[in-house]
């Protein structure tokens, strides 16, 4: 069994796919899109929905991290990403709608206010050009993506003043047995790498030391690429 896996780099839910890949033993290849434009690209490929991650396997085309660890148990039932008994569709649930859209609008709207470190979230990155050039010529992409997830100062306002009860949910999943078990599912890939994201941001990472969260991702996601700097007001992290 092949597979191709379509991502855009440092994306937490593409490498949440491409976990449960190497989890699942399956053989794939991974091929890298530019942020924002993506989206065309993924639709001139064939698949019918307009977001990463999108796989191509066994002649179907699945998009979504949820979508696609629920083909995978189908094709490959050992190791299940959602195991019969226990929360792990619910966890995974939240995880997917509430968790991980915070990192990634943070991510952007970060970026839009200081891109001198974006060339650390393009490390491994196979974009066709030299991740340098990739830096240098990204303010219309950072632009366009800030958009289109809605990363403004509102929404940012927003999420910045609910993330310490979303890590106070992560960590409750832990303490529960839901996520962090012997045996890795749906629900740790799709929370842990979206801990992994926020733990590259100097503004979040005072809400993540010591908590069992920061652990959780460091296991699942080891290596995450990048850093940014402390770039929102002050008053927006402690208002």
């Amino acid at each position: 069994m092949k597979a191709t896996l379509f991502a855009v780099p440092a994306s937490h839910p593409s490498l949440a796919a491409e976990l449960m890949l190497r989890h699942k033993g399956i053989d794939y290849r991974r091929v890298d899109l530019v942020a924002a434009v993506h989206r065309a690209v993924v639709r001139a490929l064939g698949f019918p929905g307009v977001t990463v991650p999108a796989l191509k396997i066994e002649g179907a085309r699945v998009q979504g991290s949820r979508e696609i660890a629920l083909a995978l148990d189908a094709l490959r039932p050992e190791r299940p990403l959602f195991p019969p008994d226990g929360d792990v569709g619910e966890a995974e649930s939240w995880g997917n709608e509430v968790y991980q859209p915070v990192p990634r609008r943070l991510a952007w709207a970060a970026l839009r206010r200081d891109r001198s470190t974006l060339q650390t979230y393009l490390e491994g990155a196979r974009l066709g050009i030299p991740a340098s050039l990739a830096a240098r010529t990204s303010a219309p992409i950072i632009r366009a993506a800030a958009l289109l997830n809605r990363a403004n100062d509102q929404n940012v306002r927003r999420d910045l003043a609910v993330l310490p009860r979303l890590i106070d949910h992560v960590d409750a999943l832990l303490r529960a047995g839901t996520i962090g078990g012997a045996e890795l599912n749906a629900a740790d890939f799709q929370i842990g790498t979206s801990t992994a994201l926020l733990a590259t941001f100097e503004d979040v990472r005072p809400l993540l030391d010591g908590r069992p969260a920061a652990g959780h991702a460091r296991r699942v996601a080891p290596g995450f690429p990048g850093r940014m700097p402390r770039v929102f007001p002050h008053a927006w992290l402690h208002g």
